[in-house]
């Protein structure tokens, strides 16, 4: 098939992808907990003669559609949904109670789904991988253990994409190098000695060293981070004390640090052990930290991020392809393109005569399904450039 021949097919399949992406959203599954999902993706797969392989990793699915003998590509998608009331007024709305695809992921696998059709009827110079992958949303995540069981076995390099609401239907985001942060997560538990409320003489209020440690780490990105350099360390909840009349002894507080570079990462966490050490033995309180790492940062390829500019120039003009600034949300893709070449770009689907207006992870999420169509056509042009970009190297 020729590339106009191509994205006439993936139109003409559009209303299969909207058909699929509905099914998805009316029965989310949350991370780790994905059953009937990878089972209808599997069926789907099968139906087109395509090699599958499911429980990858966990409860991972992974496609391989079989070319010449030019570069193996893989496309992702994730499939899991979030701990989320879908209260949208539409038909296709979740009738999972308290589950919720609030994030884009069912668009993500009608995308890949329907491409996938698109391609088995192609001519394919290497062999396509479909990594369908479970718990994008919950660290540690599905895309390690789907690596470490082989579904990068062989491959050479590898393409994914978001759809976005931030952005504009119309538009593509894409960014070389850091795009994307890395997640990380603390716990912290200061324990001092409680007491009456009138006699705090006798007492080491665990309350009042937690408010300390909080102002002092805020000052870890401000005053502690070179400015150029994107930092954030947010502390999202401290709980503490029982009733008005009582010092506490017990304070937790949680939160999370997100950088783009390992140096800064353990410059951030070094500097909060000492701070809290220290304003803890200064008030003659014990503490426990937690810190977990999370996701590494995103970081796209030179070479795979230009193809994919030049694809998404094709398919939304020049006008239409953005330079993303790097976000400070995390996404374990970070795990594929650190073992093999590859690129993540964001496909706008913010409407608002959809009300496709509200932010990922909203009870109203919603997309311009139409973003599904531009984010096949945009991976289906990466694909053929990377092949033909090998084929004029070799």
């Amino acid at each position: 098939m020729l590339v106009t021949d191509l994205d006439l097919r993936l139109t003409e399949l559009y209303e299969e992808m909207v058909s699929l992406r509905r099914h998805f959203h009316q029965y989310p599954e949350l991370s780790f907990q994905e059953v009937e999902t990878p089972k209808m993706i599997a069926s789907y797969l099968r139906e087109l003669g395509i090699e599958v392989r499911e429980h990858v990793g966990g409860n991972g699915v992974v496609g391989r559609i079989k070319g010449g003998d030019g570069p193996t590509i893989a496309l992702r998608a994730d499939f899991d949904a979030l701990p989320i009331q879908d209260v949208k007024d539409v038909p296709y709305r979740s009738k999972v109670n308290g589950v919720m695809h609030a994030c884009g992921h069912d668009a993500h696998t009608a995308t890949l789904l329907v491409l996938a059709k698109v391609l088995t009827e192609m001519s394919l110079p290497g062999d396509v991988v479909l990594i369908h992958q479970f718990a994008e949303e919950l660290a540690p995540g599905g895309a390690k253990p789907m690596i470490e069981d082989g579904c990068l076995d062989n491959v050479d390099y590898i393409y994914g994409a978001h759809i976005w609401t931030p952005l504009p239907f119309g538009t593509i985001g894409v960014k070389t190098g850091p795009v994307m942060a890395a997640a990380d997560r603390f716990e912290l538990t200061i324990t001092g000695k409680g007491g009456h409320g009138a006699i705090p003489q006798h007492t080491v209020d665990a309350l009042m060293v937690a408010v300390n440690v909080a102002n002092h780490l805020q000052q870890v990105v401000s005053r502690r981070i070179d400015p150029l350099e994107p930092a954030v360390l947010t502390i999202g909840t401290l709980h503490s004390g029982q009733a008005f009349n009582v010092i506490a002894e017990e304070a937790k507080l949680s939160g999370t640090v997100r950088t783009f570079t390992r140096e800064t990462q353990e410059k951030i966490i070094s500097d909060m052990e000492r701070i809290i050490r220290s304003v803890c033995e200064a008030s003659d309180a014990d503490y426990e930290l937690e810190y977990i790492k999370g996701y590494p940062a995103v970081v796209n390829h030179v070479t795979e991020t230009e193809l994919v500019r030049e694809s998404a120039v094709e398919v939304v003009g020049a006008d239409g392809v953005i330079e993303m600034a790097p976000l400070m949300v995390g996404e374990d893709f970070a795990y594929y393109v650190e073992h093999v070449p590859g690129s993540f770009f964001f496909t706008g689907a913010g409407n608002p005569e959809l009300s496709a207006i509200f932010p990922h992870h909203h009870p109203r999420f919603d997309v311009d399904e139409r973003a599904m169509l531009h984010t096949a056509q945009v991976l289906l042009g990466a694909l053929q450039r990377t092949w033909m970009t090998h084929e004029k190297e070799g």
